[in-house]
């Protein structure tokens, strides 16, 4: 097979993944992968402004609006992996409580301050919005909250002691050294997100960015994204 050039286009949350993945696709197949990693909107927006991309790897409600727009190669849409939302302290800081939501809702509460995504930049911080009125402390954390995306520091915060807890997608803070993962918000706070991937209708190398998207739903290869913090998805989203 002819080696093809690949663009990918993807949010930040599968970085470390892909990072597994890219290089035995293109020792495997002889095509090269170019990626290009961004907040989700921003993304949209460069995919709106004319930039190509041959695969979108995005959270899978973006990637079922995109083919209902007919931006999509039909039958191109793959569930990746989902991932959680977790809790995340400076290696070293006393680890709080997480295991139901009255003692999430105490270590929100009793923390010096809090930091998760921008709700205008990332699906995790609507949630996590929504989490803070469900527990009635949206008000009483607001002046002690800030609030930005890993791609803008947000999970350094919490590295460099100048948030004390923060509110992550588990792979984003898996990026991240000088962190500890404290543990997955319970079922009752929980909201997964769900990776997908599918090919742009207008792609000049379809087939190589077909395969590559089975690469990665390869269950053989399920441990890359169990190591970036992803749990298994399957069928289409």
């Amino acid at each position: 097979m002819r080696s093809s050039d690949i663009r990918v286009y993807s949010s930040g949350a599968p970085r470390t993944a892909l990072k597994l993945f890219a290089p035995e696709f293109e020792q495997a197949t002889g095509h090269k992968l170019a990626f290009t990693f961004d907040g989700v909107n921003a993304i949209r927006q460069r995919l709106a402004s004319g930039e190509k991309a041959d695969v979108m790897l995005l959270p899978a409600p973006m990637i079922a609006a995109m083919d209902q727009a007919a931006a999509l190669r039909p039958d191109s849409r793959t569930a990746l992996a989902r991932v959680g939302i977790g809790v995340v302290v400076r290696q070293g800081a006393a680890v709080p409580d997480i295991s139901k939501p009255d003692a999430v809702r105490k270590a929100l509460v009793d923390a010096r301050s809090i930091a998760y995504s921008d709700p205008k930049l990332a699906p995790s911080g609507i949630h996590l919005e929504r989490v803070l009125a469900q527990l009635g402390i949206a008000e009483a954390v607001r002046s002690k909250t800030t609030l930005r995306t890993p791609f803008d520091g947000g999970v350094a915060l919490i590295a460099n002691g100048d948030v004390e807890i923060g509110m992550f997608l588990v792979s984003e803070i898996r990026m991240v050294e000088g962190v500890r993962l404290v543990g997955l918000l319970p079922s009752e706070l929980q909201s997964y997100l769900v990776f997908a991937g599918a090919v742009a209708v207008d792609s000049a190398s379809a087939e190589p960015a077909l395969a590559f998207l089975r690469f990665l739903s390869n269950p053989a290869k399920r441990d890359h994204w169990n190591a970036a913090g992803f749990e298994p998805a399957s069928g289409v989203e």
